[in-house]
């Protein structure tokens, strides 16, 4: 690997999920160290490597998880979790890798410590399955993380509009309700986890917010107005509350961007899409 894209394609290719982790972080350390060219002279994968295991089902064919008042849902909520973060990393390396020549040198540095970090996320929630009796792979997980990508890899700002603005923000607004429940029952170590993660997630979401607006600033859009327009063409869900507004506000996420949005009606935000 001599470029920050062979290094990001690598990390995509990879299928073992300790192995995607390791790679990830050397990536990180190799690009900080400026042992990487700053140069985009391959594609990236259509779809990342992917273990055997977990079993990948449909969103509306995953078992019900309940809140993680027991052990066992907690269990189910971490795996959950540890998916997500799992599915972040590639995200990450793919967005550097993918968009990378389109801005300046720092989107890569910031998207690749973003990758660093949601390696670090799965290594630790992993670990925390593992002292649960579980791990990643133990129970299913469901399959359209990676559509999001698909879905605008033509598109840097509709992925900066999709992936850390409406995902990585989603996060904001239901982590602390978690961490509260986990400490409720008893799950100390893994409230702390969860907390770690929510304050990175603040930072991800602000790194998405910061480009969108050097796009939309390079091109005399209105930047709100656009990310509506992008979230309605390209995101299959809808945004509702409720909503961490202090969060998300720290973040560069205004509710002028959000809130006219969650005021929709599902069936409007369809019709918006079509």
């Amino acid at each position: 690997m001599t470029t920050i894209a062979q290094a990001c394609a690598e990390v995509l290719r990879e299928h073992d999920p300790l192995a995607k982790v390791r790679r990830a972080r050397a990536v990180a350390r190799a690009w900080r160290r400026g042992v990487l060219d700053h140069a985009f002279d391959i594609a990236m994968p259509d779809a990342p490597g992917r273990p055997d295991r977990p079993e990948l089902l449909p969103p509306n064919r995953m078992p019900k998880r309940g809140r993680g008042g027991s052990e066992k849902g907690r269990i189910a909520l971490l795996h959950a979790l540890a998916h997500i973060e799992f599915a972040a990393i590639d995200l990450a390396f793919d967005a550097a890798g993918r968009f990378g020549a389109q801005f300046p040198r720092t989107f890569v540095d910031d998207w690749i410590s973003v990758g660093a970090d949601e390696a670090m996320h799965f290594a630790v929630l992993h670990r925390r399955l593992r002292t649960l009796g579980s791990g990643y792979g133990e129970l299913p997980a469901h399959a359209g993380l990676w559509e999001a990508a698909e879905e605008t890899a033509h598109d840097a700002m509709a992925r900066l509009a999709v992936v850390p603005m409406v995902l990585e923000a989603r996060g904001l607004d239901v982590t602390p309700e978690t961490v509260a429940r986990f400490r409720a029952g008893g799950d100390e170590a893994s409230a702390r986890i969860l907390h770690r993660i929510y304050t990175d997630e603040i930072r991800h979401v602000g790194f998405g917010a910061k480009w969108f607006g050097y796009l939309a600033a390079g091109q005399d859009i209105d930047p709100a107005e656009q990310w509506r327009t992008l979230v309605r063409r390209h995101f299959r869900g809808v945004v509702k509350p409720p909503f961490n507004d202090s969060a998300r506000a720290t973040a560069g996420l205004t509710r002028d961007f959000y809130a006219p949005l969650a005021d929709m009606e599902p069936e409007q935000a369809q019709a918006d899409r079509l």
